[in-house]
């Protein structure tokens, strides 16, 4: 793909798409579009993670509090495609521009002639669309997965060229960004712990909350991905002969509350003076239910794997020191 057309598919102007399905939307308005395409839409990782999400060259929009967080590695199978990208109309005006503004051409050939010019102009009168490639540059498969897709295509109204984004492939888009926050582990005694006693576990209240991400294809489809709290697991950080671990703690665990019922937590039953740095390491982990579904593009619901998130607490276990002095005889 040529330079000047990379540079066209990063700022071209793009407006709402005509239509309910994933087909080629009606080209029937002719106006220049008055959004800009953005370079980048959405970001849903952190460097260092596996994937995430960066759309360039792409119409598509992402929304919803799941964004913004740490990835969790969800990767889409295929981290490229095509979507509807320019009218006959506006195809033809960049074609000339492009001639005329091409400085290797001789000053008198920077008219409106060419091949380039002569096929984008014989589909000024038919119905249908521009094609372009896009992709998720959050995805280390994406260059490769981009560089496999020809120039944009021309797509008569009614149909979906190969490699067009699918319904599916959208509800995977929104996958790749959806993120959950890591546990803010809470714990009762929240400083050291005793030999015997119950150490109350739970998360920040904010966490029960569910987590979504949509991804829209402006007038085709729109699909929504979201996460919900399921459970709580807690592994103490020793063996069962030093730690009883009480599991019945719903999707957040349950706050300390006098006289209330020990539920969720733990129980040391050794001090931890003997272990590494002295102390224990309580570990939480988050499980969040993942469900997807849209509209438009044949949109079905999906169920993907739960995302499971970690986090850990030092907890220092000491043992109450009893001294019994005798009585006199």
């Amino acid at each position: 793909m040529n330079a000047r057309l990379t540079a066209l598919l990063t700022a071209v102007l793009i407006g709402p798409l005509a239509g309910g399905a994933l087909t080629t939307p009606a080209s029937a308005d002719p106006t220049p579009r008055t959004a800009n395409r953005q370079q980048t839409q959405a970001e849903g990782f952190q460097q260092g993670r596996t994937a995430g999400v960066t759309l360039k060259n792409s119409s598509i929009t992402l929304s919803g509090n799941g964004l913004g967080g740490k990835s969790d590695g969800y990767r889409m199978p295929r981290p490229c495609w095509r979507e509807p990208m320019m009218t006959a109309e506006e195809m033809h005006r960049f074609k000339v521009t492009e001639r005329r503004q091409d400085s290797s051409l001789p000053p008198s050939e920077r008219g409106t002639s060419g091949e380039d010019v002569r096929d984008a102009a014989a589909k000024l009168n038919e119905k249908g669309m521009w094609w372009g490639p896009a992709a998720n540059w959050g995805d280390p498969a994406a260059e490769a997965c981009y560089a496999g897709l020809a120039e944009p295509v021309w797509v008569p109204e009614g149909t979906t060229p190969p490699g067009g984004i699918t319904f599916e492939q959208l509800l995977q888009l929104a996958r790749a960004a959806l993120t959950v926050p890591e546990p803010k582990i809470k714990l009762s005694p929240d400083a050291d712990s005793y030999v015997n006693l119950e150490t109350w576990v739970w998360l920040e209240g904010a966490q029960a909350t569910p987590r979504s991400v949509t991804a829209t294809l402006p007038g085709v489809m729109s699909a929504t991905v979201t996460a919900t709290p399921q459970g709580l697991e807690i592994k103490s950080g020793t063996t069962d002969d030093r730690a009883t671990v009480a599991k019945d703690c719903g999707p957040t665990g349950h706050p300390y509350k006098k006289g209330g019922e020990f539920r969720c937590g733990v129980r040391y039953l050794r001090a931890s003076i003997d272990q590494p740095r002295k102390v224990y390491t309580l570990t939480v982990t988050a499980v969040w239910n993942v469900t997807g579904g849209g509209t438009g593009g044949n949109a079905t619901a999906l169920t993907y794997a739960p995302i499971r998130v970690s986090a850990s607490r030092d907890v220092p276990v000491n043992e109450i020191q009893t001294i019994v002095n005798g009585g006199d005889g």
